[in-house]
């Protein structure tokens, strides 16, 4: 073989193999753009941290807002199943019979602070029933108000709520939301021949269990709102909060232990005052 097609042999072979290398060079390299062929490279942005190696918060919460604890995982699951709480009084209502020729047989709607409230001590032979579930916020129940007020034929129901909305249990609430879960249930009330009462927030300077919500302000706005609304629908207005609040607007330590819950001696302003607004019910025209 003379030198041209010696030196002609080489070079079509060296071709040959940058050709079969390229591909492999590139399954091996990871495709970091996607810019047209042409375009000006653009510089690669930073990495950022996966969400394990940024800064923890100082308290872990759940999708719905609520710390990942025991109770609140609890919480969210009953949501899931049973928002209202329709199975905590199922039975109980089934069982209660029609109220006697005579019988002012009144419902306490509410939250934690109705359920702790022993009505047998404050209203002795009086045929009240307690209808409070803990934690509860108003959409809650609306979806229960049937059951749990309606069918048990009371000629008065006394409406205790809000404060839950305010601090989230369910989700955010608005103010209007609050009020328009409390009117709804006046107006299944009323169209039932229920008298109603309702009655004002207590107050609250922080939650114990969401801190940092300010809901001192929360609670006097939506209380204005009430006391309007009564008035304006001839329903009866209970005001607890002025008998109860201190100068922060919360509850102070003698009337409560963690500011939101009642202790014994809340309760015993509150008692009076619920009996006044219940007889003013009973007798009125509406």
């Amino acid at each position: 073989m003379n030198r041209w097609k010696l030196c002609k042999t080489t070079f079509f072979a060296a071709a040959l193999a940058a050709l079969l290398a390229g591909p492999a060079l590139m399954a091996q390299t990871p495709v970091t753009s996607t810019q047209a062929p042409g375009a000006t490279a653009q510089p690669t942005p930073a990495a950022q941290p996966a969400p394990a190696e940024q800064a923890s918060p100082a308290i872990q919460t759940s999708p719905s807002g609520h710390p990942n604890n025991a109770y609140w995982m609890d919480h969210d699951k009953q949501l899931l199943v049973d928002f209202g709480g329709l199975e905590r009084f199922k039975e109980a209502d089934a069982m209660l019979t029609a109220p006697q020729p005579g019988e002012d047989r009144v419902v306490f709607m509410g939250d934690s602070i109705t359920q702790g409230w022993k009505l047998d001590q404050s209203f002795p032979g009086k045929p009240y029933i307690n209808r409070g579930i803990g934690g509860q916020t108003t959409p809650q129940m609306v979806v229960r108000f049937r059951q749990d007020v309606i069918d048990l034929k009371p000629r008065v129901v006394v409406i205790l709520a809000g404060i839950n909305d305010i601090a989230g249990n369910t989700g955010p609430m608005t103010l209007e939301q609050t009020e328009g879960n409390i009117a709804s249930m006046a107006e299944l009330a009323k169209a039932n021949g229920i008298r109603v009462v309702l009655c004002s927030v207590l107050p609250a300077y922080d939650f114990p269990w969401s801190p940092g919500l300010f809901p001192a302000p929360k609670v006097v706005a939506v209380n204005a709102w009430m006391k309007q609304y009564a008035a304006d629908n001839h329903h009866v207005y209970v005001d607890y909060y002025s008998a109860m609040s201190d100068d922060r607007g919360g509850l102070p330590a003698t009337l409560s232990a963690d500011g939101v819950h009642p202790l014994p001696p809340g309760y015993t302003i509150m008692t009076p005052l619920a009996e006044a607004g219940i007889e003013r019910a009973l007798k009125s025209r509406e």
